[in-house]
Formats: C-alpha cells, structure tokens, sequence
C-alpha cells in the first residue's frame, strides 16, 4: 500500500495506543486497595474491577478483528481510542463501584477494537520481510514493557496523586494519538471478505461469559445450591450452548468451529487458559499481600513486581534459543513446572514475612518458567497454520488468555473470600493470608492442570511442521 507518512510514524502512533491497551490490563492492580477503601468493595466484588475489562476485552477481540477487515482498521482504530479514551475519563469520575465496573468494560470494548485493528494496520503498513519483522517486534516489546511500566506507573500515580489519575492519564495521550492518526494513517479494509458481522455470537459469548463470572461471584454470598445462584449458572450455560449453535449456522462466524480439529492449535488455547487462570489470580493475591500484610506503598509494591518482567525476558530468550533446538513440547512441559513450583512457593507466604525471604524468590523461580511457557505455545498456536487462518488463530489465543485469567480469578477470589470469612478468633492479616493461600494453592492447581493437557493431547508428530518452521525461522 502507498502512503506518504513514514511508515515508522505511523507505528509510533499506533504503539502508543497498544501501550494503553496493556497498560490498563495491568495498571489497576497496585491501585486495587486504595479502590477498595474508597469505593468500599467487597473482597469477593473487588476482582470485577480486573474482569469487566479483560473479560469484554476477550469476548469482543475477534469481532473487533473482523470489524477492522470489513469498515476499515484505520476507522475502527479510531473509534476504538474515542471509546477507551471516553472510558478512561469515566473511570476517574467514578463515583461508586458500579460506575466503576461498568465503565471498566466500556474500556474493554474499545481496547477489543483497538488492538486488532493495530496490528493489521502494522501489517499492511510494512512489507513482508525485515522491516515488518522490526515493526512486529517493536510491538511484542511494548507487551511486555507496558506490563511492567503500568505496575510502577500506577503506583507511583495512586501514591503520589490518587486512583482516578491512573484513568485520567490516558485521556490526553488517547485524544493526542487520535488527531494524529486521523491526519497520519491510512484506511485499509479487505475487500474480498464476506460483509456481514457475527454479532449475536459476539454478544451471547459475552454475555455467557460474565453471567458465568456472576455466578461464580455470588455463589459465595448466597451459596452454591441457591436458586439465584443456580438459576445464574443455567443463564450462563443457555448464552455458551447458544454461542455455539449461532457460529454453526453463520454465514460468517466469529469462530469457526471446525478450527478446532488441528490438534496443535486446541491444545496450546486449552493449555493457555488453565495458564492464564493461574497468572491473573498470582498479580492479584500478591499485589494485595504486598500492600496490606507486609505495608508496601503503592509506588513499591509496582518496583517489586519488576524482578516478575526480567525473569520473563530472560527466560523467553533462553526458550527462542532452545526451542527450536530440542523442541517446543519439552521446553513448555519445564516451563510449566518451574511455574507450578514457583505458585507452590507462594502458599508458604507468612503473615509475618518479608519482601525479599519470602515474595521475591517465589515470583523469579515463576517467572523462569512462564516466559518458557509463553513462547512455546504462541509458536503451537500460531505456526504450521493455512494463510487463512492465521488471523483467527492468533485471535483465539489472546482470547484464550483473557477469558482463562477472567474466569480463573473469578473462580479462585471467591475460594479465598470465603476461606477468609469463615477464619474466626484470629487477626485480619492471619484471615486474608490463609485465603490467600488457597489462591496461590488454586493458581499451582490450574498449572498442573495446564501440565496434564499438553501432555495427554500434544504428541512429537503433532508438532513436527511447527518446529520444522521454527528451527528455519530468523528469531527477531
């Protein structure tokens, strides 16, 4: 495609808004207590704050993708930034949770159209070959850096100003990269694709999804065989059951199903999603362990999660390197033991420990192993695939992660709400530590279980070709 803009601009622009993207998937945790005391939420409800925006992000991604194809990505990039811009500012201006809540997902909305429609925009800016290999690396770059800069960035914001500026900081940064992409990037859309949009499934999906999440919630409040929670559960599975009967019968279905059958590409989403429920709840418990049982300030509890992003570069570095060498399955199945070892570390948490004996070993041993997980499976997911079907197999495992951190969260704060509860005739600080091991204690459950797939579904045969692509491919 010919434009006049430098091609290198364009990826400037379009970096910032991914930057946000990440970094409100990350930035709200160190500012989860200070929420909680001035929005006064519950332990069990204070997870929403995290869910409603992952939760809409996952649901409406591979619409946003297809949306992109169809209007235009540089169209549905911009009305993207206009909603997560227009949410953020309402995120600060919460004034109760559930304004909170829902502007939360309002923002998740607008990050589902925004990233898809980025990264085809990088892909039809730069031509194959080194110079797009430049540009997507720059972008994985900005997924991990933004990770890491939202923990210290947040807490530096909640500390030094209060919650509502780690929103607010995104509103002029939203509204600077929208007059400039307006004026800068150019508009492509895929004119051969089918025009109609999967919308019913996109919002049955959803919406079965966060009844799911509801029900998971509340079960801890009403209990699991009342009629309000057991009526929920039947809502949710109506939505899911419906979700999948709609993509059957769609001209042009948000997934198609029939995906599924290769082997490789189910087992790495599976296998993601047990991951994903693990890490989620990991940030989670340990960014409220870190403030209020050992006293950290927000500022520092986002430095100590910093030796959490090294350990992730470090050891995705060593699993580019070996990968290809000895293959992906086996430097994933000691990826995911390292992990499960490191969740395990965390359960010996002490109501009187400190940082640096008892936090900061079990986080490096966990990173060590999810930055040899991550890798791996993003080639099992991504790799050895048909033209046609790359976009929604990168769609689906990104989706695989948001949902399986959602509803993982979900699943594992209500465990710990409820251990913590029920502790009677002992201190705060001793009740939400003993919940809080059962979370980590969930968190190593989901690896394990992460464990059991990869090795009962994924055989040497079933990634021959990945790792014969792997093993010729330059690594950027």
């Amino acid at each position: 495609m010919r434009h006049s803009t430098n091609p290198w601009v364009i990826l400037v622009l379009i970096c910032f808004a991914q930057f946000m993207v990440v970094l409100d998937a990350t930035v709200v945790n160190v500012a989860l207590p200070s929420i909680q005391r001035d929005l006064g939420l519950s332990e069990a409800n204070l997870q929403w704050i995290v869910n409603a925006y992952t939760l809409v992000f996952g649901g409406f991604l591979l619409l946003g993708g297809r949306a992109g194809d169809l209007l235009g990505r540089k169209r549905l990039f911009l009305g993207g930034l206009v909603v997560f811009t227009t949410a953020s500012l309402l995120d600060g201006l919460a004034v109760n949770s559930g304004m909170l809540i829902g502007s939360r997902a309002l923002q998740g909305l607008g990050a589902a159209f925004i990233s898809p429609a980025a990264l085809a925009i990088i892909s039809t800016t730069f031509k194959e070959g080194a110079d797009r290999a430049k540009a997507l690396g720059v972008w994985a770059a900005i997924a991990i850096g933004g990770s890491a800069v939202g923990l210290v960035l947040g807490g530096a914001l909640t500390q030094e100003l209060s919650w509502p500026w780690i929103f607010f900081i995104n509103v002029p940064v939203g509204v600077a990269v929208f007059l400039f992409s307006l004026r800068l990037v150019p508009e492509s859309k895929d004119e051969a694709a089918h025009r109609s949009f999967d919308v019913a499934g996109a919002v049955s999906v959803t919406g079965g999804l966060m009844a799911l999440v509801y029900a998971i919630v509340q079960a801890q409040r009403d209990g699991w065989g009342s009629l309000q929670t057991i009526g929920t559960f039947v809502f949710a599975a109506a939505l899911l059951v419906g979700f999948v009967f709609i993509e059957l019968r769609a001209t042009a279905p948000l997934v198609r199903l029939s995906i599924f059958r290769i082997r490789s590409l189910t087992t790495a989403n599976v296998v993601m999603f047990f991951v994903a429920s693990g890490l989620f709840a990991m940030f989670f418990f340990n960014s409220l362990y870190i403030q209020r049982v050992l006293g950290f300030g927000p500022l520092k509890a986002g430095l100590a999660f910093l030796p959490f992003t090294a350990g992730i570069i470090l050891s995705a570095g060593f699993a580019s390197n070996f990968a290809p060498k000895i293959g992906v399955r086996p430097v994933a199945i000691g990826g995911l033991i390292v992990t499960g070892v490191g969740m395990l570390l965390l359960t010996r948490l002490p109501v009187g420990g400190s940082y640096a004996a008892d936090v900061l070993p079990a986080l490096i041993v966990t990173s060590l192993g999810l930055g040899c997980v991550f890798l791996p499976l993003t080639l099992v997911a991504t790799t050895g695939l048909e033209n046609e079907d790359q976009g929604l197999a990168s769609g689906l495992f990104n989706t695989s992660q948001q949902v399986g951190g959602a509803l993982g969260l979900a699943i594992l704060t209500t465990f710990a709400a409820s251990r913590t509860s029920g502790d009677h005739g002992v201190s705060k600080s001793a009740a939400l530590v003993d919940g809080f091991h059962y979370a980590f204690a969930g968190g190593a459950i989901f690896v394990a279980l992460a464990l059991a797939v990869l090795l009962a579904l994924l055989r040497r045969q079933h990634v021959e070709r990945i790792e014969a692509e792997a093993a010729t491919a330059e690594v950027v």
